[in-house]
């Protein structure tokens, strides 16, 4: 008896470590995207284009990495071109003064073409088993020792990465000039302009700066945990990570939490299709989406954005 219990208890034990490790894995591309949404929307610029930013970085990475054989310039290919598709969103929105309902939706429409037209056309009649395979990592160029290895493993960085830029942006939302300028500009742009404060600039530098940090969440995806590229790849994780930044009330604390919930539900949904009970595997698929939906609605009413959030700035109809 008592051997039955140690080995149930080894199986939790085993459970919860396995269940808690695949947790932070799938937050992780969630949060990086929900940051960039957060800052962009700091700003007073809306980002409903955060799913085709990580379509964008996960598509350039797996192609960068699978021609140059290099994971490091695969991830920095996935940040610029995200901050790419960020500069355009920005050029927009902010210069062009294009609804920015619109523009995002064109931005994730025309990335979603784009990408499944060109995976096809360079990944064609080749495996892409081969990409994860044939692409060196960060620690086995230059590091030989298997427990510095598993420390300094692409999956550990990318985590010690996402904490770095919490911190950073915590640090710089709250406690620097920067970041009163970006509050400043996203409740009242007007006010902002009035102090001497550019409002095109800081909204340009923040909606790039979210596109960067989707391309790095696109990036971990097709490089670290999927190990290859494909068509929905990411399978609406960027409107995931935009009612986490709603749900997280637009502060970086609140929307890695809600990110982690979010990827813990995802975790649980692929646990249960492990035990291989009776159903529908299309129900366990919707639970990381439902547990959104309700995570909106039990905020209905109780979350205020930034009061310029979504309406361009004229600097002229202001005068």
């Amino acid at each position: 008896m008592s051997i039955m219990t140690e080995i149930l208890t080894s199986n939790n034990v085993d459970f919860l470590r396995d269940y808690g490790l695949a947790t932070i894995r799938l937050s992780i591309p969630l949060a990086l995207a929900a940051l960039g949404g957060l800052w962009s929307e700091r700003s007073g610029v809306l980002n409903i284009a955060l799913e085709g930013m990580l379509l964008t970085g996960a598509f350039v990475g797996a192609v960068v990495t699978f021609v140059t054989k290099s994971l490091l310039l695969g991830v920095i290919g996935a940040c610029i071109l995200g901050g790419t598709v960020g500069l355009l969103h920005a050029y927009l929105c902010v210069t062009l003064q294009v609804n920015q309902i619109v523009s995002a939706l064109g931005i994730n429409l025309s990335v979603t073409g784009l990408t499944a037209f060109f995976s096809r056309l360079i990944f064609q009649n080749r495996s892409n088993e081969t990409l994860g395979k044939t692409s060196p990592t960060f620690s086995k160029n230059w590091i030989n020792y298997s427990m510095i290895e598993t420390i300094f493993s692409p999956q550990n960085c990318f985590l010690y990465l996402l904490l770095i830029i919490i911190c950073g942006s915590i640090y710089l939302l709250f406690y620097t000039h920067f970041g009163l300028s970006v509050r400043a500009v996203g409740q009242s742009p007007q006010a902002a302009e009035t102090a001497g404060i550019s409002v095109g600039l800081i909204r340009y530098v923040c909606v790039i700066f979210s596109g960067c940090l989707c391309g790095l969440g696109g990036a971990y995806l097709s490089l670290i945990h999927v190990e290859y590229f494909a068509e929905g790849i990411i399978a609406g994780k960027g409107f995931i990570a935009l009612a986490a930044v709603i749900f997280g009330r637009w502060h970086p604390l609140g929307v890695v939490g809600a990110c982690l919930l979010f990827g813990a539900t995802e975790a649980l949904q692929l646990r249960i299709q492990a035990l291989n009970i009776e159903m529908p595997y299309q129900l366990l698929n919707m639970l990381p989406y439902l547990t959104a939906l309700f995570a909106l609605l039990g905020l209905a009413g109780k979350s205020a954005p930034p009061e310029a959030l979504g309406i361009p700035y004229n600097r002229e109809e202001t005068r």
